[in-house]
């Protein structure tokens, strides 16, 4: 089958692989009809996410119909249309019945485990597509996918609604709509969120879902900004105003009542002159990750407000204002989501029309051309805001 597959640094390639087989009961194959390039596939592209192997297939936003079920699998059947949360759950271990299905104990196999236990202290979840600390699954950035646990992950799309509106069920949406939940949002709030990507626009739409009464969007991409104030943000292009003066300008000098991290490892590095510093240090093998926005959120946050972090950090941070966290009595919660648990409700704001998740997109195009917009998404290119792929 075609797939797109990592070989380093910026190289992505579209090339054949071996199609994927059920390896045990529990499996089903899936006929990938939609795919996408995440936020967090950039993070794999520059090279900044530790064990990737070349030939590793990427992928981890992934629909499609079954095509092939293993014996224990009972929830689905061929020809059912399902979307695949980008966490890999058994569903019967300790943190899935608890609901916290992306520490799942058993997904990530023992090889993996143990060399995500050595970074991390304890290893969460396998995923599709995102390196060998995860499992090294292959991802759906291809013809077909295997989902292992297939009665727990997948959920069936309903008749009447189209890929584009449920393909971001599987991570940018309920990614977006924790950050969000995160915050306990509260009438009158306000919510600044850090970057107006894919995910920071459904943390966005979901913080007014929830009730926000203001929503700050901070970015500096034109077409970002112009689609997050279409959905009735405060916007700041952070490259033209101090982030935390704006704040706390709008706010009267208290602060937002919960900020959120939807940037993660990689911020623009020449928004700031620690932003600068920070790339200078992992280009110097003196740091792992560039947290500029997230030392930003905890001061832009109120006394005993809440710092929500979605966006994807790989290992060690530097400089983190700790002080002036627990002397201000803040509140960080943060996390790899639990898909499989946010999924009946999200998919029931769809059918509801309180939210159509396809507005995000914004070129839609094959595998073949794959590479090209892993770099045009990169390189924030003609308007580029989300990808989707129709292998």
């Amino acid at each position: 089958m075609r797939a797109l597959t990592w070989h380093g640094k910026h190289d992505i390639r579209c090339e054949s692989v071996p199609d994927p087989t059920i390896e045990s009961p529990t499996d089903a194959v899936i006929k990938v009809t939609s795919c996408a390039i995440c936020g967090s596939d950039l993070h794999l592209y520059n090279g900044v996410i530790p064990d990737m192997h070349s030939g590793d297939v990427l992928g981890h936003e992934n629909m499609g119909e079954v095509v092939e079920v293993g014996s224990d699998v009972s929830n689905l059947k061929v020809g059912d249309r399902v979307v695949v949360p980008f966490v890999i759950a058994c569903g019967e271990c300790f943190f899935c019945k608890r609901g916290a299905f992306s520490g799942c104990e058993r997904s990530n196999p023992q090889k993996s485990k143990e060399k995500a236990e050595t970074l991390w202290g304890h290893s969460p979840a396998g995923l599709f597509g995102y390196s060998h600390l995860l499992g090294g699954f292959p991802g759906g950035q291809a013809e077909y996918l295997r989902v292992p646990y297939a009665d727990v992950g997948p959920i069936k799309v309903p008749a009447g609604l189209s890929d584009e509106q449920v393909l971001f069920l599987s991570d940018i949406f309920p990614t977006g709509y924790m950050a969000a939940d995160f915050c306990d949002i509260q009438q009158g709030d306000t919510i600044a969120i850090w970057g107006c990507g894919p995910v920071g626009q459904m943390a966005l739409r979901s913080a007014f879902l929830l009730g926000a009464e203001r929503v700050i969007a901070i970015d500096t991409v034109p077409e970002r900004l112009e689609l997050a104030r279409a959905a009735g943000a405060i916007t700041i292009d952070f490259l033209d105003e101090d982030v935390y003066d704006r704040i706390q300008e709008l706010t009267k000098g208290r602060g937002a009542d919960a900020c959120i991290d939807a940037v993660g490892t990689e911020p623009l590095a020449n928004s700031s002159f620690y932003a600068m510093v920070d790339r200078v240090k992992v280009a110097t093998f003196m740091g792992t990750d560039r947290p500029h926005v997230l030392r930003q959120a905890i001061h832009c946050a109120r006394n005993f407000g809440t710092v929500s972090i979605v966006g994807v950090y790989g290992g060690f941070l530097d400089k983190i204002p700790f002080g002036s966290a627990i002397n201000r009595g803040l509140t960080m919660r943060m996390g790899q989501t639990p898909v499989q648990g946010y999924l009946p409700k999200l998919l029931a704001h769809i059918e509801n029309g309180d939210i159509d998740p396809s507005f995000v997109i914004t070129h839609t195009a094959s595998l073949e051309e794959g590479p090209d917009l892993y770099k045009m998404f990169n390189d924030k290119k003609d308007g580029c805001i989300k990808v989707v792929l129709k292998p």
